[in-house]
């Protein structure tokens, strides 16, 4: 059904923007601030704004237009994390820079007594019929300046749309853990973090594309149509040529 009212959409609407936005990590740009940060429901506050821990920024954002608006400095209350917060931040736009050629973003929150670090790389291209995003969300805990034994959560989902002559899409989500040594170096730990990271990244990334190749050589190889009894191909373009009225005999 097509509305021709704006309002009418954005209020019956904006409810499931919003919820898309945040599960997908999108991307926003503030004003004056370097580098873009996402939007994410760690980084929503109680007031419907959202959080930039970078620019230490808050604002409002457009769901529907995708613009942030009304931004004002936020002084939060970081609760003594603010350290490690920013180590962590510093390695992952050194990570996002080599690992997602100038397509990857991630921020990097306080939540809920740990760190969580968003990552997200897009690349549309709809000349080509295909869309895809990479998602991934790290839980990682606070460090505290000891030589203790800590554990990295993460959550990694990839969602690719390829859309010519047909509708493919491939959905995959993993969940993965792994245990990491903290020291009183934040900087050396947040290095240390994000090389698990990068194993853990590699290591799906390598199995979505030998689990494609294997498709590829069985599942999609026995969907795809048998030639005929000729045993060559179709000529479209000589249809003429296989006329059954050429092979009747007049009885």
């Amino acid at each position: 059904m097509l509305l021709n009212n704006d309002n009418l959409l954005k209020d019956g609407c904006a409810v499931i923007f919003a919820q898309y936005n945040k599960e997908q990590f999108i991307p926003v740009k503030l004003e004056s601030v370097d580098r873009q940060t996402l939007i994410t429901p760690f980084n929503e506050m109680p007031n419907g704004r959202f959080y930039d821990p970078r620019s230490r920024n808050s604002f409002k954002y457009e769901h529907l237009r995708k613009e942030a608006t009304d931004i004002q400095i936020e002084n939060a209350n970081d609760g003594g994390s603010e350290t490690w917060r920013k180590a962590v931040q510093e390695e992952a736009d050194k990570y996002t820079d080599s690992h997602y050629e100038e397509t990857g973003i991630a921020a990097v929150f306080v939540n809920n007594g740990s760190l969580t670090l968003c990552i997200e790389s897009h690349r549309y291209q709809p000349k080509n019929f295909w869309n895809g995003r990479w998602r991934s969300q790290w839980t990682i805990p606070i460090a505290d300046g000891k030589n203790e034994q800590c554990e990295i959560k993460g959550i990694i989902k990839v969602h690719v749309h390829y859309y010519e002559d047909g509708n493919v899409q491939l959905v995959s989500t993993k969940e993965t853990s792994a245990k990491i040594t903290y020291t009183a170096d934040f900087a050396q730990t947040a290095k240390d973090v994000f090389r698990i990271i990068w194993d853990e990244e590699s290591k799906y990334q390598d199995a979505v594309q030998e689990n494609y190749q294997q498709m590829s050589a069985t599942t999609f190889k026995a969907l795809r149509r048998q030639l005929p009894v000729t045993g060559v191909k179709f000529d479209w373009n000589n249809t003429h040529a296989y006329r059954i009225s050429k092979d009747l005999k007049p009885q």
